[in-house]
């Protein structure tokens, strides 16, 4: 038994590897000689820039399969995902959060799609000369709430203070840490021909909110920011599919930018359904208006999930039964074919591709 389980663990050390080298050859180069808004954006130019700039300089095996979080093994074999992220929203306050429970939301969902079970946080703040208290105690207060509700501690902080002009008000990171349980294992090289997609909910519903909040649209929508902590839905689905190959929040790109990661990451075809996408009607319609694909709309409480087609249906169910999961729909499966493409079979009987996102529609959103 023993001997079986040591052959299993090197095949799929192998198989991790292979993965790892086909993204690497795969990844776009890197064309500007500035940043631009467009490499904060999640999609083509965001890859170009981690892959020749920050991947060059830190590569390591943690690093380098390039997921929300890393896995990192400790001596005692226990292993734990670490993540971490920056958040600069404008405004700070929009329906549905804020940039306190965002920047909580987003590194907890970050956790919970790599597996892991979010324990411990920290908060770094860097404060612009000028900001009222008032303001940073609400911020802080909303934090707190939001730490709470997805049953995480946030042990250690830092904070900066620049002068006047230098960042906008308030910026904040967190940095994130999750246990993962003993056995679970999900990535693209575990990814099958046959495999259905499912998302969670409502696509595009984050971005939107925030581009209404700022006011600067002549646009009257009721649309609310979806974002929430996912570590309990993940946990219903897993438990109801346990063979769950592969997860993501679908956040900066939107959906269409975490397919083709998917599809880059397998070699394998991401075939969607347009008729299946669960969009809101205000979203569409803000989107049609502004020109921007719903697909490409970031959210901050939905996630994708690649489950066998023999658990799909399960792991369904288990997701609309969930709070942060009752819009949950099969959106499309995996073929062997167009490798390393997505596309989308269209309401009218075609089909088209979805690229990469390219260019950044909607700045400073998370």
């Amino acid at each position: 038994m023993a001997t079986h389980d040591h052959a299993h663990e090197s095949e799929r050390e192998a198989e991790v590897l292979d993965n790892i080298e086909r993204m690497r050859r795969r990844r776009p180069r890197l064309k500007e000689d500035t940043i631009t808004l467009a490499h904060g954006a999640g999609g083509k130019a965001s890859a170009a820039l981690t892959d020749a700039v920050f991947l060059e300089a830190f590569r390591n095996e943690a690093l380098e399969p390039l997921g929300d979080a890393a896995e990192v093994v400790l001596p005692s074999g226990e292993r734990l995902a670490m993540s971490t992220d920056s958040f600069v929203v404008n405004p700070w306050r929009f329906p549905g959060g804020s940039i306190g429970s965002l920047a909580v939301h987003g590194t907890v969902n970050d956790l919970a799609v790599a597996g892991a079970r979010p324990r411990w946080l920290t908060a770094g703040f860097v404060l612009e000369e000028g900001l009222a208290v008032d303001e940073l105690r609400w911020i802080t207060e909303d934090m707190a709430r939001a730490a709470e509700r997805a049953g995480v501690t946030i042990v250690s902080g830092d904070t900066k203070v620049v002068g006047t002009g230098a960042a906008d008000g308030l910026y904040i990171n967190t940095t994130g840490v999750g246990v993962i349980p003993a056995g679970r294992r999900l990535g693209a090289e575990q990814v099958r021909p046959g495999d259905k997609v499912l998302v969670s909910g409502s696509l595009g519903d984050h971005g939107m909110a925030v581009m209404l909040a700022r006011g600067d649209l002549a646009l009257d929508a009721d649309i609310v920011s979806d974002s929430a902590p996912l570590d309990g839905l993940v946990e219903a689905l897993l438990a109801a599919a346990p063979d769950t190959r592969w997860l993501r929040d679908a956040t900066r790109g939107g959906v269409g930018t975490v397919c083709n990661e998917l599809a880059k990451a397998t070699e394998r075809g991401v075939v969607l359904s347009e008729r299946a996408l669960p969009i809101h009607a205000p979203v569409a319609g803000a989107c049609d208006i502004l020109g921007i694909d719903p697909l490409y709309v970031a959210n901050e409480g939905k996630l994708i999930a690649v489950v066998p087609v023999e658990q799909a249906r399960a792991g369904l169910e288990a997701m609309q039964t969930h709070e942060h999961g009752h819009e949950a729909a099969v959106i499309g499966e995996i073929r062997e074919e167009p490798p390393g493409m997505v596309v989308m079979a269209t309401a009218f009987g075609g089909s088209r591709i979805v690229d990469m996102l390219v260019g950044d529609p909607l700045p400073r959103i998370c």
